[in-house]
């Protein structure tokens, strides 16, 4: 597979298979679309698919989280600088913005003088983290069945302090993930997936072994290979030595030169979500965590009134 067809995404695959129904061709099917037409969503369709996120599962039905319809060019075009000038965000006719949400029950606990410490307990936002993201996964689905397309936009972990004054985001609100929708132009293909064996344990935890790690993951990216350029064996020998040290790098470079190209998890790791810089800034992430109002990483300290 040369230089040209590979994506850090995965490998192409056309399932071949027979569905009892129509749900779970949905469901195993499902692949991300990057390319829109300017068709609106009509609001009855729309409102179908929000409807389906608003009834997905949620941790004592407290539905701890929000979700912001964002139509509006100007705002589309701004979000779209932001996350790294994904094109697509702009051209998707929607894009929503899933929310953290304890600010709404924190004011209606207000209004009943009833107790309330969510934004400090780790258990809530664990809870509720599960629920934004569940409620996502429901208007995925939904809008897949209602013949349109969408992908996820994870890159808003970079943005977090922009993404709260433009939208006005009070404390105890927190921004999750992003999801643009539209009619695909193009159906893309699905991306091969490790298979069940891999994946599920029966009863308990099993730790593959080396020929079981290397077959299911040979299988996921067959043939996958990319070039070795001065560039990147460059790139790869810094990342290797920044993150592991100077031992490592040199062991890592012997591989990658005996073997002549880089592999997928090389390439992952290496050359693309680079290992060195990914845990950089993980104490300015609890820090924007705290000015959105949540603590739950600290000791907890009772106050006298909310």
């Amino acid at each position: 597979m040369t230089d040209k067809n590979i994506s850090h995404h995965g490998i192409d695959e056309a399932p071949e298979q027979k569905y009892p129904n129509e749900t779970m061709r949905l469901l195993i099917e499902r692949s991300s679309c990057r390319s829109f037409h300017e068709k609106k969503i009509p609001d009855d369709i729309l409102n179908l698919i929000l409807e389906a996120g608003n009834r997905a599962a949620t941790g004592g039905n407290l539905q701890p989280y929000s979700i912001i319809k964002i139509e509006n060019e100007t705002t589309k075009r701004k979000l779209t600088e932001l996350c790294g000038d994904q094109e697509f965000i702009f051209t998707a006719p929607v894009d929503l913005l899933f929310c953290l949400d304890w600010f709404r029950l924190k004011r209606w606990a207000e209004l009943e003088i009833a107790p309330f410490t969510a934004t400090a307990s780790f258990r809530h936002f664990w809870i509720s983290f599960q629920d934004t993201l569940i409620a996502a996964q429901n208007i995925c689905t939904a809008a897949d069945a209602m013949g349109l397309g969408s992908v996820y936009v994870g890159t808003v972990l970079e943005c977090f302090r922009e993404l709260r004054k433009i939208f006005e985001l009070p404390d105890g609100v927190f921004p999750v993930v992003l999801l643009s929708l539209g009619y695909p132009k193009a159906r893309p293909l699905p991306k091969r997936k490790l298979g069940i064996g891999t994946i599920v344990h029966n009863e308990k935890y099993r730790q593959l072994d080396d020929r079981d790690i290397r077959d299911g993951f040979e299988k996921k990216y067959p043939a996958w290979k990319k070039e070795l350029t001065p560039e990147r064996l460059q790139m790869y020998e810094e990342v290797c030595r920044s993150a592991h040290g100077e031992e490592f790098a040199k062991n890592a470079m012997t591989r990658i030169e005996k073997q002549g190209y880089f592999n997928a998890i090389q390439n992952y790791f290496g050359l693309h979500y680079v290992a060195h810089f990914m845990p950089e800034g993980n104490d300015e992430y609890l820090k924007t965590m705290k000015e959105f109002g949540f603590d739950w990483f600290e000791k907890y300290r009772p106050q006298e009134k909310l």
